[in-house]
């Protein structure tokens, strides 16, 4: 009886250390892909994304940093991961700026003594005029070296009209949009150090249409801070004409546009706690506040979407992370990046292990790839997963970049960053319009983007980076 028991204690060891033994590389592809399979499936039949989508966008609206709508968000954000199965939902806090439009008109004043209206829309963070507004000569300027040969004896006191077209031949408009975005940025400020007291800018968008795009400014402190508004490619395109022709000899321009006191907001954060490495992050997020027009559907409704996604897909397939899983939707990235760089700074002073964060920011449309900033190594591991991900159509692994709220923890933490990367043809139509709303959302290509975040995030959820 004693050896009977001692055979079969032997052949339990025996087992259990042929379990122990790793995987064959085949294996290990049709254990991963079987998940990832799963992953998807759940997704593309269970998800909640498009309508949680629709909540945000439909009952709380645009939500810009500092708002009652961008309270009634993170409430929403803390409900939605709670109701995911989070294992732990939590609100970190952050001042945040409130900067308010107000009122804005702009109008060409014709020789004949007609007036032309701009359908202008302020520049994020621009001061207003005075109570009685602002008229003055306008002169058009294609770009900084225009601005620079004109000097201040052509430009002193009058409205610089910053005519910078956006090259409709470039084929990734994110390629264009940093170029474009120049001039929304550091163009009033540029015009001020030359006496101009107000800038109009071609909106920095890829649309033929009538709807003019807002976005962050910053003022440099060496100048004069001066009203900034934009106006619509169409209107751009009407005002070039009449300008050129000596048609126009002035622009009238009001706005009332100021900043209030900071007030206090919140990132919202969710966790699956890792059952191997719990001590090692791999935070995945989108930013829950919007510009003050649209409904901020793909920016970055979209995003924040897809994020609770991913938690909601491993709940509800039972999948325990190997690592920690945090979802983090965060504040003001808009107009000052403060939610960002507060979840640096406490990911610094906890001394947190984040092993990668991959941030989701470029709209709702069909996912092509991912942009990183990683060493390289790390980008060759993760690019030796195509077989998992061409299936999906995710094929684009070789851009750098990783997303504005996840920057502090690269520049801090020296964290490999990383981000979605959706089809980018039409998302310049729409980012920071009135344009960017619920309806410009495709259901199946939203969740699809949830499905390749799923899938990143298990592939490194298992084998690391």
């Amino acid at each position: 009886m004693k050896k009977y028991s001692i055979f079969i204690l032997l052949i339990l060891v025996l087992n259990i250390s042929a379990n122990a033994q790793p995987l064959t590389k085949q294996q290990q592809y049709i254990n991963d892909s079987s998940n990832v399979s799963r992953l998807a499936t759940v997704l593309l039949n269970n998800s909640t994304c498009y309508e949680d989508l629709r909540i945000l966008c439909k009952t709380i609206g645009h939500r810009i940093s500092g708002s009652e709508a961008a309270a009634k968000a993170v409430d929403w954000g803390k409900k939605t991961l709670i109701n995911a199965g989070c294992d732990k939902v939590y609100l970190q806090p952050v001042m945040v700026p409130k900067w308010v439009r107000g009122t804005e008109e702009a109008q060409a004043i014709l020789s004949n003594g007609q007036k032309l209206n701009l359908e202008p829309l302020g520049l994020g963070n621009a001061v207003g005029t005075s109570a009685d507004g602002l008229q003055a000569q306008i002169i058009e300027v294609r770009n900084m070296e225009d601005l620079k040969n004109l000097g201040v004896e052509n430009i002193r006191g009058k409205i610089v009209f910053f005519n910078h077209e956006w090259r409709q031949g470039v084929i990734n408009p994110f390629k264009e949009y940093g170029g474009c975005v120049e001039y929304r940025w550091a163009g009033p400020s540029k015009a001020a150090q030359y006496g101009a007291v107000g800038v109009i800018i071609r909106s920095a968008g890829s649309g033929y249409d009538n709807y003019a795009h807002t976005g962050s400014m910053r003022y440099d402190t060496l100048y004069n801070k001066i009203p900034a508004m934009a106006i619509s490619y169409l209107m751009a395109e009407q005002l070039q004409k009449l300008v050129r022709a000596k048609q126009v000899v002035k622009v009238q321009m009001y706005s009332d546009s100021h900043f209030e006191p900071d007030v206090l907001s919140y990132n919202v954060v969710g966790e699956l706690i890792g059952a191997d490495a719990a001590n090692e992050i791999i935070t995945i997020g989108g930013h829950l506040d919007s510009w003050d027009v649209g409904e901020g559907a793909h920016d970055d409704g979209a995003g924040v979407v897809q994020c609770i996604d991913v938690m909601r897909a491993y709940k509800k397939l039972g999948i325990r992370p190997r690592r920690t899983i945090r979802c983090v939707l965060f504040m003001n990235e808009e107009n000052g990046l403060r939610g960002g760089k507060e979840y640096a700074r406490l990911a610094k002073l906890n001394k947190e292990k984040h092993i990668v964060a991959i941030e989701t920011d470029a709209g709702g449309s069909s996912p092509r790839g991912f942009s990183m900033t990683m060493p390289i190594e790390k980008r060759q591991k993760i690019k030796s997963w195509n077989s998992i991900f061409n299936p999906l159509g995710v094929y684009s692994f070789d851009d750098e970049g990783g997303g504005a709220d996840i920057s502090p923890l690269q520049q801090n933490l020296n964290t490999p960053v990383m981000e979605l990367l959706p089809d980018p043809q039409n998302y310049f139509d729409l980012h920071h319009t009135n344009k960017d709303v619920f309806e410009e959302v495709n259901r199946r290509e939203l969740v699809m983007g949830s499905v390749a975040m799923a899938a990143m995030v298990y592939m490194i959820c298992e084998h690391g980076l």
